[in-house]
C-alpha cells in the first residue's frame, strides 16, 4: 500500500475507535518505510497511557484481523504528541488556553506569550514589552493563516 492509501485506512479505524470517547482526538499520522506506524491522539482533559495502550492493542489488533501485513512486519505506536510537537489542530489551540507558547509566523519572526483566546480565524496571545516603569501588557491577535507553527513552552 502507498504510505497515502495507508495514512487514510489507518485515519479510517482510528477515527472509529474513538467514536466511543468523544474528548479524545486523532492529531497526526506518521509511517516510516519500515511499516512503523506513529499515531498520535490528544485529549481535551488530558490523556493518560492506560487510553493509549487501549487503543494501541484494539488497533494493532484490526490491522491483524485485516492481515494488511501477513507477515507481522509493522509496528504501532499510539502516544500523545511530545511536548516538542507543534500544535496542529483547533481543539489543540483551544486545549492549551492559560499556557505560554511560542508563535512562528510564516517569515521566521517569533512572539511568546500566553495563549488566551482561539478563535476559527486567530488566536491571541499577550506579553509584556518594555523595561522598568514602561512595562506594558500586550494583547496580540495572530491570524492563523500568518502561522508556521506554535510550540507549548514548559516552564521548569
Amino acid at each position: 500500500m502507498a504510505n497515502e492509501t495507508n495514512i487514510a485506512a489507518i485515519q479510517n479505524l482510528i477515527e472509529a475507535l474513538l467514536q466511543g470517547t468523544p474528548d479524545v482526538f486523532l492529531v497526526n499520522i506518521r509511517i516510516k518505510p519500515t511499516n512503523n506506524y506513529k499515531i498520535f491522539i490528544d485529549a481535551d482533559g488530558g490523556l493518560d497511557i492506560d487510553r493509549c495502550i487501549k487503543i494501541n492493542r484494539a488497533l494493532y489488533k484490526q490491522i491483524e484481523e485485516l492481515a494488511w501485513y501477513p507477515d507481522g512486519d509493522f509496528s504501532l505506536e499510539v502516544s500523545s504528541p511530545g511536548v516538542d510537537e507543534p500544535l496542529k489542530l483547533l481543539r489543540q489551540y483551544k486545549k492549551n488556553i492559560g499556557r505560554n507558547v511560542e508563535v512562528t509566523f510564516i517569515d521566521s519572526a517569533k512572539q511568546e506569550g500566553k495563549l488566551t483566546t482561539v478563535t476559527n480565524e486567530a488566536i491571541t496571545i499577550e506579553y509584556t514589552q518594555g523595561k522598568n516603569k514602561k512595562v506594558e501588557l500586550v494583547n496580540k491577535e495572530i491570524k492563523l493563516l500568518t502561522i508556521k507553527q506554535t510550540i507549548v513552552l514548559i516552564a521548569f
